[in-house]
């Protein structure tokens, strides 16, 4: 079995002045850390479901990728700061330090926040809702998990992002 590891967030934040949307998840799984970028797991939908909802090619690159974000006015980041975790697993996650979200809302025109999946959420209410009074509105994860969401169910949920 895996051990628990105090880990700090390795990927910055990908935000620019004209972000309007920040999507965030709870923190990065052991593919993510790896790659050191936003959602690595080839299996994790979230790609995916960025070039459905904006009818564009799956980005492949980290170039890619972050110019798919960009050019939609959106902002990536996590919930957490640092943590202890086992792995991937949210569930396992204990000693939480929120990130400061204050690096991206001081610097782009975000107006509206959405958590990537139930943890991202309880973990933005807890420690980030609290500091900055801003909502978020709860999306059903994009992670290989939450098999119970159909891509199409996924992409009806989440065009909201796109408003």
């Amino acid at each position: 079995m895996a051990e628990a590891m105090r880990i700090v967030h390795p990927i910055p934040p990908l935000f620019d002045e004209n972000s309007r949307v920040l999507i965030l998840g709870s923190f990065p799984s052991v593919k993510s850390r790896e790659a050191r970028f936003f959602y690595g797991h080839p299996q994790n939908r979230f790609w995916k479901l960025m070039a459905r909802l904006f009818s564009e090619e799956i980005p492949v690159t980290v170039e890619e990728k972050t110019s798919l974000i960009l050019r939609h006015h959106l902002a990536l980041w996590d919930t957490i700061h640092s943590c202890t975790i086992v792995g991937s697993s949210d569930s396992s996650i204990k000693d939480v330090v929120p990130n400061d979200l204050g690096v991206i809302l001081g610097n782009s025109r975000v107006e509206r926040i959405f958590c990537n999946g139930t943890a991202s959420y309880t973990l933005y209410q807890k420690y980030i809702f609290p500091q900055n009074g801003i909502p978020a509105v709860k999306l059903p994860s994009t992670s290989p998990a939450n098999a119970a969401w159909s891509p199409d169910r996924l992409a009806e949920a989440w065009r909201v992002i796109c408003e």
